[in-house]
């Protein structure tokens, strides 16, 4: 009986820490690689679930994540009806690079650009590649730092948890 009742309490403390371990999404300005000014809240709202990977050109594990992600990007739209929004932080100087990247990898994402402060300031970390994982509700939910191959095996189960599959 000890045993249930030690269970039943941590799966009640895993609970909580689930429900109140999560972030409001901030109130960040964004580019798109066209100048149009949007805003992160604007992505809280879209009824998706949405991964949010900050970037730069000049990082590595970065662009191989992404590049990870890409080839199994079209099951995760059709399956949990995911969006990902890569978010570079490059300075001015290297987003003239970050087109043509997107573009010779093939990366079907949306590409927008944050202030490196701002965006570290407000969602409170401190190197790249950075993920976060926005619910239906528009809460972020999950996050995690750098990246090792199968990193992205870990984010398809939490979203999949998050889709109900």
């Amino acid at each position: 009986m000890k045993i249930v009742r030690l269970f039943s309490i941590a799966f009640a403390l895993l609970i909580s820490l689930s429900v109140f371990g999560q972030k409001e999404v901030p109130n960040l300005s964004l580019k798109t690689l066209d100048g149009k000014t949007v805003n992160l809240q604007d992505y809280k709202s879209n009824g998706k679930i949405t991964v949010v990977s900050f970037w730069a050109t000049w990082c590595s594990p970065c662009k191989k994540e992404l590049d990870a992600i890409a080839d199994i990007y079209p099951d995760w739209q059709e399956e949990y009806d995911v969006e990902l929004l890569a978010i570079t932080i490059d300075t001015r100087r290297a987003l003239a690079k970050v087109p043509g990247i997107v573009e010779t990898k093939g990366w079907d994402y949306t590409v927008l650009v944050a202030n490196e402060q701002d965006a570290q300031n407000l969602l409170s970390f401190q190197t790249i590649p950075q993920t976060f994982l926005i619910d239906k509700n528009g809460k972020i939910v999950w996050d995690h730092n750098g990246y090792v191959p199968g990193d992205e095996d870990e984010l398809e189960e939490v979203i999949a948890k998050l889709a109900g599959k």
